[in-house]
């Protein structure tokens, strides 16, 4: 039986399934070029931080409570088993992360046979303010950039990535904002990460009409990201209401003057825009056929 998606894009270039990653990744074969994850950091344990210059609590729900590191290090080995078997053989992957959880995530690559290529420190320009004063600001996230296989080569995209950071080889160490008020048109999520590294990320490692894969898809940053960049998009998000933000988020880049005013807004992708294919005119000839995991039935069941 084909998976009925929550919610499918005209062009096919958007496509969300609501439910846990872990029973929909194994009902279908199909193999991607990307993958981003930002899997839960499990620091839904009752502390506070600033926002909008408010004192608030932390937690982002039951999905992110905190757990053992035995379980936390099974959790990880699950999830990136499963994605391994849907990349291809070529394929990266990137997941985000802090301390938390981080060095989990990066023994259970070493331990599944993946090649961790980069550890991308994500410098926060806009960071919240530490409240307790006790430490330091906490101002950065990683990245973990890794490929499937350690003797099949990757794709860098080197001198774009070169071209966006002035003509100079970029590093390791991206200082990029948080998310801005105009990407909250729809609401959004409480771990909602920017457009601006999840394009970055785009940008360095697929090419235009390259498939991505999101298993915890939130409110579906990564494919907004994908669409405003000419990829194609599968996510799984368990939480209804976040499928709907990223229904919403989708149908709002529907107007080519969103589109292109969201793109305006990204400084890589400005830098970067003579090398862009316009979405629409890619992904207008994309069938059905080309989504052999998605069912052509009543895709969004009135959603």
């Amino acid at each position: 039986m084909k998976l009925m998606p929550y919610y499918r894009s005209a062009d096919h270039a958007f496509n969300l399934l609501c439910g846990d990653t872990f029973e929909l990744l194994p009902q279908f074969n199909f193999k991607f070029d990307m993958i981003f994850a930002d899997p839960p950091y499990f620091l839904s344990n009752g502390g506070i931080s600033v926002q909008s210059g408010k004192v608030v609590c932390v937690d982002k729900g039951d999905w992110d409570k905190g757990m053992s590191q035995e379980d936390i290090n099974t959790f990880n080995y699950k999830w990136l088993s499963l994605c391994r078997e849907k990349l291809k053989d070529n394929g990266t992957i990137w997941i985000s992360g802090t301390f938390h959880n981080i060095f989990s995530v990066a023994n259970c690559l070493t331990q599944l046979g993946y090649k961790i290529l980069n550890v991308v420190t994500w410098a926060k320009t806009n960071p919240p303010p530490n409240i307790s004063c006790r430490y330091f600001t906490y101002s950065t996230e990683f990245v973990i950039w890794a490929r499937k296989s350690a003797k099949v080569p990757h794709y860098y995209n080197y001198e774009l990535m070169k071209h966006i950071n002035s003509d100079k080889q970029m590093t390791d160490v991206w200082r990029l904002p948080a998310i801005a008020t105009w990407e909250k048109s729809c609401s959004k999520h409480p771990t909602q990460k920017p457009l601006g590294l999840l394009c970055r990320i785009i940008l360095a490692s697929t090419k235009p009409g390259a498939w991505i894969l999101d298993p915890f898809a939130g409110s579906s940053t990564t494919g907004i990201a994908a669409n405003l960049l000419d990829r194609r998009f599968l996510g799984i998000e368990r939480e209804e209401e976040f499928a709907r933000i990223s229904k919403a988020r989708r149908e709002e880049i529907e107007d080519l003057k969103t589109f292109n005013a969201y793109r305006s807004k990204i400084p890589d992708v400005v830098k970067a825009e003579d090398n862009q294919i316009d979405l629409k005119m890619c992904c207008e000839s994309e069938g059905v056929e080309s989504l052999p995991f998605l069912s052509d039935e009543n895709e969004s069941k009135g959603r």
